[in-house]
């Protein structure tokens, strides 16, 4: 495994880039345990069993939070669930859109005969609600700006890909583009900022991506 490339770490939490292509959190089998949490482990052996407070897909890169201590984790889950974190990201889409920023809200669920992917259901949907901007255009692609205001699996791929949404994927995207192979999906997290899980003072992070 190789190391992390971490942007910050204090005693309580770090934050990482995540390369595209690696998980955030191990998976089933021998061949899923190469991922952010175990690198992190190694890394800092004081680091309590479940650091993670947040993930990114495993194509997705950028920046990501974890707890090194049960304090810290508990402090940051919860303004997760509070919607107290604010996060960025841009992406590549893989055509022209005419509109320059807008608001998305898309009801969507797990299909279970197919995961991890999500599907459009109005009836027994969740909703997630996604704001952007138009950053320009890129020959023949356009650059996007994405703004969460949820936190749903495959939020911002499917509200690029679907038709009710911008109705273009994003580079690379294995489930919902026409991507082929790990580490292609042009979408990354590139601005976190939330409260110090000790002192409580506002904290900003960001990272550009390499595309």
């Amino acid at each position: 495994m190789n190391d992390l490339i971490i942007v910050h770490q204090e005693e309580t939490y770090v934050v990482v880039n995540k390369p595209s292509g690696l998980l955030s959190v191990p998976g089933r089998g021998p061949d899923m345990q190469d991922c952010v949490v175990n690198r992190l482990k190694l890394m800092f052996p004081h680091c309590i069993d479940q650091p993670s407070v947040h993930r990114l897909d495993m194509d997705t890169s950028g920046l990501l939070v974890l707890a090194l201590t049960k304090e810290a984790q508990r402090n940051l889950t919860i303004q997760f669930q509070e919607r107290r974190v604010e996060k960025t990201y841009i992406a590549i889409l893989d055509g022209v859109i005419d509109k320059n920023d807008g608001e998305i809200e898309l009801a969507f669920r797990l299909d279970p005969d197919n995961r991890p992917y999500q599907v459009f259901d109005p009836v027994q949907g969740k909703i997630g609600t996604t704001r952007w901007r138009k950053l320009g255009v890129e020959g023949g692609c356009t650059r996007i700006e994405f703004t969460p205001l949820t936190g749903r699996t495959h939020q911002l791929r499917l509200h690029a890909s679907h038709e009710l949404g911008l109705g273009i994927p994003i580079v690379g995207d294995r489930l919902y583009g026409s991507g082929t192979a790990p580490g292609q999906l042009k979408l990354h997290a590139t601005f976190l900022a939330f409260d110090h899980p000790e002192s409580g003072d506002r904290l900003s992070f960001q990272i550009q991506p390499l595309f």
